[in-house]
Formats: structure tokens, sequence, C-alpha cells
């Protein structure tokens, strides 16, 4: 079922692309649950211009079961692990249900990043003192540096 689910999510991406999501696609020919994504940054904030790499692995229980997805580029988000790139999003874990797809999960990772995050459970403690301080300016310094640094392709 997974399989034949992700054959489709793909199928779909090809004909209607999203505009979050700049590519979706195996890691390899022999392995369709181990996928490779590149998320935009959302227009509009600190993250506008970059593009992040992402790994997506699908479960065999999928849809049932949620993917994981960690982001490979490093980015500077409350809710990112800068280090390993793991992503704190309820949709992730304790929120998810079958009507939700890769690219619809991948948008919502972005709107994670346009949406400024959550920094009172932070996997980010550096970016997320600064929100709660709310030192918004040196938030988004920090942010666009990054981006710069990690992001720009």
């Amino acid at each position: 079922m997974a399989a034949k689910r992700l054959i489709k999510e793909l199928e779909k991406y090809r004909k209607e692309p999203s505009t979050a999501v700049s590519s979706l696609e195996p890691s390899s020919d022999e392995d369709l649950f181990n996928l490779h994504a590149r998320l935009r940054g959302p227009r509009g904030t600190a993250y506008e211009g970059g593009s992040w790499n992402l790994s997506i692995a699908v479960p065999p229980t999928y849809p049932n079961s949620p993917p994981t997805m960690h982001f490979t580029t490093p980015i500077c988000h409350p809710n990112v692990n800068f280090q390993t790139g793991e992503i704190c999003l309820d949709l992730l874990k304790s929120s998810w249900t079958p009507a939700y797809g890769l690219v619809s999960t991948l948008e919502a990772v972005q709107q994670l990043l346009s949406a400024g995050g959550e920094p009172d459970s932070p996997l980010n403690l550096d970016i997320a003192k600064l929100l709660r301080e709310g030192d918004l300016v040196g938030a988004e310094s920090l942010v666009r540096l990054y981006t710069r640094m990690y992001a720009m392709v």
C-alpha cells in the first residue's frame, strides 16, 4: 500500500508542482522509501532566496504512519535542531493522519518557517532565546546570515 501511495504522490507532484517544493524524488532508483526534497524559503521572510535539502524516510506503514523528515542543509529556526536537522512539528508526530501526503507535509514545514516557530518548545535554544526575549531584529539577522551561509544556491 505504501509504495502504491508514494508512486501516486510523486506522479501528482510531477504534474502539479508545489511552489514550496522545488524537487521531490527517491534518493535512488532501487529505494522508493527514502526520498530527497528541496524546500524553498518562504517569500517575505528572512528565509527568502534560500533552498534547503531534506531527507525523507517513509515507513512501510505509510500513510497510516508519518514519514520522518529532517533538514540536511543547516537551517536556523527555533523548531529545527541545527546539528541534526530534526523538525519539531506536530504534523510529523501526534497530528498525523493519512489525509496528509509528502507535498502537503513539506508545505507545512515551509509554513513553520513563515510563522517563525514556537520558541517555547525549541530544538535550537539560541534562536529561541532571542525570540523569547523579543529581539526580533537579532533573530532575523541570524536567520538571514545562516540562510546566506548555507542555503543560497
